[in-house]
């Protein structure tokens, strides 16, 4: 049985064959057939301006054809993590590049218009505006379908959309006069380099922060919801003083949020200066026109910020920022994964579980932290790349080399393991149900806790060598409310200090937890007040 398919979703085209057996029960070997059937459907509406879109998928066939479709993607965010990972796919996907590309390419065309030294150019009518707009607003999997086989003949992706963009418009009466104005005084990069901000423009506002956003709200919900939750600490793994579940949970609601209002600040970087940077052909075309000023004007039009000293390509400075800031937010995450497996290990945390899910396949008791692990797991996957793109991105010989271009392709993959784990941990954050009497029980075998508090109280009023003294009644020795009291009872320390540690417990030796958990929101509002 021959068979071959495109595995069409969300805007771009995976070339999905599917390997199923044909009548023999042998594998079919001719696997890159033209497509048969088109499994899933999808069309992209998008405004350009706010980065908007609404997704409608259409089921061809049953689930069934599109889960042997998945379980041959090399790419686990094709396959498997799909169901997490395909918001990213209008902006990060092949077919969210080319769509930028023609973007960049239609609103240069009418910023051209504009200048009146170009006279080759004059101002387009309304109603040749709306048609070049349409082909930014209507521009879908077909359209670059029909550039990929463009980009088969010329060998040349960015060329590609030039000759679409001409096809396209040959019939229009205003614009087929100024068809070589597409492109002019262009080098590919000043297509691509804007083309790949404004994905990561698309992906970071429409995607990723908001993600990272909603994580940031679960943390804080976590924190004010078990402000009083008193529980011990572990320091080097053993028991310590008191703090409470709602304070421990802020502190990553807090870590998280710096990281993400650093991300959101850092500005995206375009160039438009031609094949070395300085605008070489521009000027010997239209001298009189200051084309620094008209490139930044342009730049800044489309949302990106302008970098004026380049060479054939904008040297990527900023995205190197970006994925070393995006690194630290997921490393913040990881801990945040590893501390609550760890709590869940300890009973400190039990999961809700949902009817037929199975914890392990061979002991039926175990409900295993999963979400936690899946997220630590694609967390590192995405920072191992995000470190790989921050390394290699800034380094390019001389005026131009092509290391960045395929580099660059892998942005997406990144981002995409990251949106994964984000997302696992929020679903292991809803699984959460704190175990107050496992934690109760911890807190009240742990007398030996109130050391601290003690020596710290007798070195005020004077008692010699208090550290000692604690140390030698809770070192090696079992510790109990009886013992802490009758060491208490025999200090030489006002009577109202010692009412004071006698009134204490590990329950309620607790600090200012309370108090900083439940402030969680007000300092994080502060922390994006101070970010602008």
């Amino acid at each position: 049985m021959e068979v071959g398919a495109y595995f069409k979703l969300s805007n771009f085209s995976l070339l999905a064959p599917r390997f199923l057996p044909s009548p023999n029960n042998q594998f079919s070997t001719n696997l890159f057939q033209s497509p048969r059937i088109s499994l899933c459907k999808a069309t992209v509406k998008q405004s350009l301006t706010n980065m908007e879109q609404t997704m409608k998928i259409t089921n061809h066939e049953d689930n069934l054809d599109i889960e042997l479709s998945s379980l041959i993607s090399l790419c686990p965010l094709d396959g498997r993590y799909w169901n997490k990972a395909k918001e990213l796919y209008p902006f990060m996907s092949e077919y969210g590049l080319i769509r930028f590309r023609v973007l960049v390419e239609v609103k240069w065309l009418l910023k051209l218009s504009k200048i009146p030294e170009i006279t080759e150019v004059p101002q387009f009518s309304v109603e040749a505006r709306s048609f070049l707009q349409g082909l930014i607003d209507g521009f879908s999997i077909n359209d670059a379908e029909e550039v990929k086989k463009i980009e088969r003949v010329t060998n040349h992706d960015v060329k590609a959309v030039e000759y679409f963009l001409k096809q396209r418009c040959q019939s229009h009466p205003e614009i087929s006069k100024v068809l070589e104005f597409f492109h002019f005084a262009c080098t590919s990069e000043d297509i691509n380099n804007l083309a790949h901000a404004l994905m990561l423009k698309g992906a970071m506002d429409t995607v990723v922060l908001p993600i990272m956003d909603k994580l940031i709200t679960a943390l804080c919900d976590l924190a004010t919801e078990n402000a009083s939750v008193a529980m011990l600490s572990r320091t080097h793994g053993q028991t310590a003083s008191p703090t409470t579940l709602g304070k421990e949970m802020a502190i990553f609601a807090y870590r998280l949020s710096r990281e993400r209002h650093d991300i959101s600040n850092i500005q995206l970087l375009g160039k438009f200066a031609g094949a070395v940077g300085n605008y070489n052909a521009h000027m010997v075309a239209y001298p009189n026109i200051d084309w620094p000023q008209i490139a930044e004007e342009f730049v800044t039009s489309l949302g990106i910020h302008f970098n004026p000293y380049v060479t054939q390509i904008e040297s990527h400075d900023y995205m190197a920022k970006l994925f070393r800031s995006i690194i630290q937010f997921n490393n913040i995450l990881i801990d945040f994964d590893r501390d609550v497996w760890g709590y869940i290990s300890l009973n400190y945390f039990k999961q809700i579980t949902k009817a037929g899910e199975i914890g392990s396949s061979t002991m039926p008791h175990k409900v295993n932290p999963i979400d936690f692990e899946n997220s630590e797991g694609n967390l590192r996957v995405a920072n191992g790349g995000l470190n790989q793109l921050s390394d290699s991105l800034t380094i390019s010989r001389w005026q131009r080399d092509l290391t960045d271009s395929t580099v660059l392709r892998n942005m997406g993959v990144e981002l995409g393991h990251s949106i994964v784990a984000y997302k696992s941990a929020l679903q292991g954050i809803a699984k959460l149900q704190v175990n107050e009497a496992c934690i109760t029980t911890d807190l009240d075998k742990s007398w030996e806790v109130l050391a601290e508090p003690i020596q710290t109280v007798m070195r005020r009023y004077g008692v010699p060598e208090p550290y000692e003294k604690l140390k030698e009644l809770t070192r090696g020795r079992a510790v109990t409310e009886a013992s802490i009291k009758e060491f208490i009872g025999g200090l030489e320390i006002p009577e109202e200090a010692k009412t004071t540690l006698m009134n204490l417990s590990p329950r309620t030796y607790v600090g200012a937890a309370v108090e900083l958990a439940n402030d969680i929101k007000a300092a994080i509002n502060l922390v994006v007040a101070s970010s602008g």
